[in-house]
């Protein structure tokens, strides 16, 4: 059986429950994996000296650029503990015959919670209630007057596994759906009475939008200075997918201008900055009252979290045992 290292960075999230559920990992054992842990995130400044490993498993906030993958000539196997892979440099790791697997499933129902948690906040202005309670000692209701979901209508932006378990979240408000994705998937429209449009149809009928879309080429600035003035005026934008999905300055702009009535917002496109302590990067938008912010949290659950745990180990061995699974092509 050949034997295999794998080393994890930035794992101080998951504390020492996280690490010792791979270290006694059977199934790794069995396939003759050695786990190891690296501190911090491994990007072109963050490359470990004299690296033996063959297995590197990843979170987003790692940067696998051509430049790190040429600096680890012992990798023969990429796992990145997120759906997403954008991180990754793709087509330096073919050019090595380094396959490359992801979490395709591990969130669905965390994510969509999340989004509604954001669209609740703001329709309650929950965060602005809390505040009067707890910074301005008043009990008081004044300026807190929130809306309904029930009779709203709620536009989905993607209606993968996420987007679809938001609908059905959506339905259990009593709220009516619109949805755009470039796959439609008409039998799911059809179970869950909701009618797909265009993306400007959308954006000019919903009172909410939330955004449940893959990053690829195609989506970057899907929503963008052209197109978001199409949205009805005081209309609400979420989104907990990837943050370059909407263009920040025409956002910005918006809410500054109050064409939109807010935003909840998980994911920015600055959030490397953000992340390094910069959080002047978001151009005053996590000051703006209208706007709630978190650090791209969408995901984070006990549960979720063992999910991925899961299905990394089983792409680990999968690997091991010399048929990889869950690839990114």
């Amino acid at each position: 059986m050949n034997k295999h290292k794998a080393v994890f960075f930035n794992c101080g999230r998951w504390g020492e429950e996280g690490e010792a559920y791979l270290r006694r990992n059977e199934k790794l054992k069995t396939a003759g994996v050695e786990v190891e842990f690296a501190d911090g995130i491994l990007d072109k400044d963050h490359v470990p000296a004299g690296a033996d490993f063959d297995v590197l498993g990843v979170f987003m906030d790692s940067a696998v650029s051509a430049e790190v993958i040429a600096k680890l000539p012992s990798i023969r196997f990429i796992s990145t503990l997120s759906t997403g892979y954008d991180h990754i440099d793709l087509a330096a790791a073919a050019a090595r015959g380094i396959p490359v697997s992801s979490v395709p499933a591990y969130g669905e129902n965390t994510v969509a919670e999340f989004a509604f948690a954001l669209i609740l906040a703001l329709s309650r202005k929950i965060c602005e209630a809390r505040a009067r309670v707890r910074d301005e000692k008043r009990f008081t209701t004044d300026g807190l007057c929130g809306f309904d979901l029930a009779g709203k209508t709620l536009g989905v932006v993607g209606t993968g596994r996420i987007g679809k378990h938001a609908i059905r979240m959506a339905k259990g408000f009593g709220m009516t759906v619109a949805a755009y994705d470039v796959y439609r998937d008409d039998a799911f429209a059809k179970e869950m009475d909701f009618r797909y449009f265009e993306l400007a149809d959308l954006l000019a009928q919903s009172d909410i939008v939330t955004i449940h879309a893959p990053y690829l080429p195609s989506t970057h600035h899907l929503i963008n200075a052209q197109n978001i003035g199409l949205m009805k005026r005081g209309a609400y934008l979420v989104n907990t997918a990837r943050g370059a999905i909407v263009e920040t300055a025409a956002l910005r702009a918006a809410l500054q201008a109050g064409a939109l009535g807010g935003a909840g917002l998980d994911v920015l496109e600055e959030e490397t900055e953000m992340k390094a302590g910069d959080m002047a990067a978001d151009g005053g938008l996590a000051a703006m009252p209208n706007v709630v912010m978190t650090p791209h949290n969408a995901f984070n659950t006990r549960e979720a979290f063992f999910r991925i745990l899961d299905t990394t180990i089983d792409n680990i061995v999968a690997f091991a045992e010399g048929a990889p699974a869950n690839l990114v092509k």
